[in-house]
């Protein structure tokens, strides 16, 4: 595996970690959507990078890099809900309770190197197997250097919930044998489903594009091609605007955000440190 990353953080983070996200879609689905927060702590039979360094950023750092191999480790200018956006599979832009009041903007680098023979193993897993094992890989770090502790809780928050408009039902099945195994992406102005379940939507959506966790209560069953296009809510009112997010799910998709409150899984900081330089 090998994952590169580069972004100007003044860029939408949305956009920045969309593709690392695909790549670490590791745990169990809950309520319809392709990832919920992991079970935390899980690293008691895992193997461990075996030299760690982990450092503040330099200051004026504008340019966050994720650079993994097997057993080779490279991050540049994370903060910590960053690292945890990584490490757990949660959502960015989610509030996550307990999170220390540095976690936002302290930045830190981190390099890290397993043994030979751990790194030999990884790469003889397949792509899935090798994401698997760095993200817990990574949540060691985070255990170990910033004394993380953290937990999951079934919390009522407010949501969106996802119903098919009065006008009736406008996706597109996605014809048998086109693009085994289903494709999805998303950033400012855009969702693309090839083949995918509804699932695939409900996780853009929830994914920093509105400001709440989205629940599939659409009934809907099967894969679809969906190509939602909106303009985003800092650009309306420009000449060439055109709908909202929220208009252009209901006349292109016939499909409509309601808001509501319901028990939602919620990632939870029980403690974290600033980690010593080493």
């Amino acid at each position: 595996m090998r994952i590169v990353r580069e972004i100007d953080v003044r860029r939408s983070l949305v956009i920045a970690m969309c593709l690392f996200t695909a790549c670490l879609s590791l745990v169990t689905p809950s309520r319809g959507q392709p990832n919920s927060p992991a079970v935390p702590n899980a690293t008691a039979q895992m193997p461990a990078y075996e030299v760690i360094s982990v450092k503040p950023s330099k200051p004026g750092c504008y340019v966050t890099s994720f650079h993994s191999l097997p057993g080779r480790l490279m991050i540049r200018c994370y903060q910590l809900r960053r690292l945890l956006f990584v490490a757990y599979t949660i959502s960015f832009d989610a509030r996550i309770p307990g999170m220390p009041s540095w976690g936002d903007s302290a930045l830190f680098d981190i390099d890290a190197k397993a043994d030979e023979a751990t790194s030999d193993a990884m790469k003889r897993l397949t792509e899935r197997e090798q994401s698997i094992q760095t993200q817990r890989m990574i949540r060691a770090i985070l255990a170990d250097r910033f004394k993380l502790r953290v937990h999951t809780e079934t919390r009522e928050r407010p949501v969106y919930n996802l119903v098919i408009a009065k006008r009736g039902f406008k996706l597109t099945p996605t014809q048998q044998g086109d693009q085994p195994g289903g494709y999805y992406s998303w950033g400012s102005g855009r969702i693309q489903v090839r083949g995918g379940p509804i699932a695939s939507l409900v996780y853009c959506l929830s994914e920093g594009l509105v400001d709440r966790t989205v629940i599939d209560k659409t009934g809907l069953t099967g894969n679809y091609d969906i190509d939602l296009k909106w303009t985003p809510d800092d650009q309306q009112g420009t000449p060439d605007a055109g709908p909202t997010l929220f208009t252009a799910l209901e006349e292109q998709l016939s499909l409509k955000l309601v808001p509501s409150k319901d028990p939602v899984d919620t990632f939870v900081v029980d403690h974290a440190e600033k980690p010593t330089e080493n």
